[in-house]
């Protein structure tokens, strides 16, 4: 794909430089490797012969996580670019030495979700995220990024979206995932960078890590598509929602305090009370020697699928349910904002 002549590359994306009416095939130029070789990212622009706003749509920022390169691929088989409004740009693989690794960090081990915004110098990991930001982020209006699991666990499909924000919440009830956790963005985050370059910005977990599962992105991609109808677009069609997200008001990981061999009891999407068991731990010799139990009232968002356990291990992610007192924005009072930007 790096050496096909037919791929325009670019130093920047700006939604303004693309022939409108057209798909691009386009190879980000953002570094170059310790053989002088050019780093190039994978680029999908679907440009509309009308103006409109620009929707930026991220995946693999852990190289691991192939659900969001599937997504993007079926989304772009299916625009009919006659109908289209403004633009849609999309990095399908946006942590190319993660992906070719098959790994799910950058280098020298480093998180690139918690390397923005990055610096203009510094070590690879802070130049890599600075470029990624002001060559392609800062270009958008708004930012669907798309993520799964981590190795040895498994997600539900959910959004994490700042829900004091109205039109961040009105992209995350569009997106129809099973849950919808409340999470301001974080520093160091995509989502995060992002956010305070005034793009609205929502992570979505499409399931989990290295593979393609039809089922969740397939239905990730009816959200996207949503999201898009909403903002214009593309054009809106009757599409079966499925029953509205859980809402959650925030999450947590549970993890265990010794090592052993670990059995979660629950399952994704389980609601739980407190006291409830969700995970017994045995030794090698198969003796129980520890269990735990939900510390309060939630929903399994995640879960551990791997037995081998040392301390700290990582359980079971849970959500805490949001009630009226959180004021928290829902669908209803999401649909204006949008509109009215």
């Amino acid at each position: 794909m790096w050496s096909d002549p037919r791929l325009q590359h670019v130093d920047s994306l700006q939604p303004g430089d693309l022939t409108p009416g057209r798909i691009h095939r386009l190879a980000l130029r953002l570094m170059h490797d310790a053989l002088g070789r050019a780093m190039d990212l994978p680029v999908l622009a679907a440009v509309g012969r009308k103006a409109g706003p620009t929707v930026g749509i991220t995946a693999a920022v852990h190289g691991n996580e192939l659900n969001g390169v599937e997504a993007i691929h079926k989304l772009f088989g299916s625009i009919d670019l006659e109908h289209l409004r403004g633009t849609i740009l999309a990095l399908p693989i946006v942590n190319v030495p993660g992906f070719l690794g098959r790994r799910r960090h950058l280098v020298e081990g480093r998180d690139l979700n918690h390397a923005f915004p990055g610096t203009t110098d510094g070590p690879t990991w802070s130049i890599y995220a600075h470029r990624l930001l002001t060559r392609f982020v800062v270009n958008l209006d708004v930012l669907l990024d798309l993520h799964t699991a981590s190795t040895g666990r498994v997600n539900t499909l959910y959004v994490r979206a700042n829900m004091h924000d109205a039109r961040a919440a009105r992209i995350a009830h569009l997106q129809r995932p099973r849950i919808i956790v409340h999470s301001p963005p974080a520093d160091g985050t995509l989502r995060g960078a992002a956010s305070d370059a005034g793009v609205t910005a929502i992570t979505i977990e499409i399931g989990n890590p290295q593979r393609f599962q039809r089922d969740v992105v397939s239905a990730s991609v009816r959200g996207i598509r949503a999201v898009l109808a909403e903002a214009g677009v593309l054009p809106k069609r009757k599409i079966q929602l499925g029953p509205p997200p859980v809402v959650c008001v925030q999450s947590e990981w549970r993890y265990s305090d010794r090592g052993g061999l670990m059995q979660v009891n629950v399952e994704l999407g389980d609601m739980v009370v407190e006291g409830d068991l969700l995970a017994t731990l045995v030794s090698p010799w198969g003796d129980a020697i520890a269990s735990y139990t939900a510390p309060h009232a939630g929903i399994i968002i995640g879960r551990s699928v791997d037995p081998v356990a040392a301390a700290g291990a990582r359980i079971v992610h849970l959500g805490r349910l949001a009630q009226p007192c959180d004021k928290l924005h829902d669908q209803t009072s999401a649909t204006d904002a949008w509109r009215q930007r």
